[in-house]
């Protein structure tokens, strides 16, 4: 993986670990000689990651639309900061410049990205990696509903696989390095579906 889009927050929460693994992250992305795409935010846990990144001398894409760069929250120190009418046409620069996706924490702005990046895989309209870092247990809920998607049927099993659950950072990452694409739903038969 040369690049990953990072999802995540614009908030500070009140509990440092957030903010402290964010920036970590990109830290670690950066000594991976792995390039961040994000909101191009300098906010909250955005910009704790771009921080992160950049302080250990990685490249980091911004991707932001007008509106907020016109409300003053872009951040301005990126290698690169792209502006896009829509957050449609984010989102799909974020899938045309990264070769995998890493979520983190983050609100409905965060969730729409991932469960968009999930999807856009199992269709077959991209075959990278998508993870999940689970900081703290924030996504033990959601884990959880995914698996019942799973068990109930909504979920097929034939990616199930697609989201790639760890708490731990390296682990993560080296899982995503490893991700075996599923055959998305495109080229699936009508008896598999």
């Amino acid at each position: 993986m040369n690049r990953i889009a990072v999802y995540c927050g614009s908030a500070s929460p009140a509990d440092p670990v957030f903010l402290n693994t964010a920036h970590a992250i990109g830290r670690s992305l950066a000594e991976r000689g792995i390039g961040v795409v994000y909101g191009g935010g300098r906010l909250g846990l955005m910009g704790a990651v771009a921080d992160g990144a950049l302080a250990a001398g990685g490249e980091v894409i911004g991707v932001i639309p007008e509106a907020l760069v016109n409300a003053e929250v872009a951040h301005r120190g990126l290698t690169s900061l792209e502006t896009v009418t829509t957050m449609h046409e984010r989102k799909a620069r974020f899938t045309e410049l990264s070769d995998g996706f890493l979520t983190i924490p983050g609100g409905t702005g965060t969730m729409d990205e991932l469960w968009e990046a999930m999807s856009w895989s199992q269709l077959g309209y991209h075959s990278d990696p998508v993870g999940l870092l689970n900081v703290a247990g924030y996504y033990d809920h959601l884990i959880a509903f995914v698996n019942t998607m799973a068990e109930v049927g909504f979920l097929r099993s034939q990616h199930r696989d697609i989201l790639i659950v760890d708490d731990d950072l390296g682990r993560l990452l080296d899982r995503m390095a490893a991700y075996v694409p599923h055959t998305p739903i495109f080229r699936m038969t009508r008896e598999e579906l």
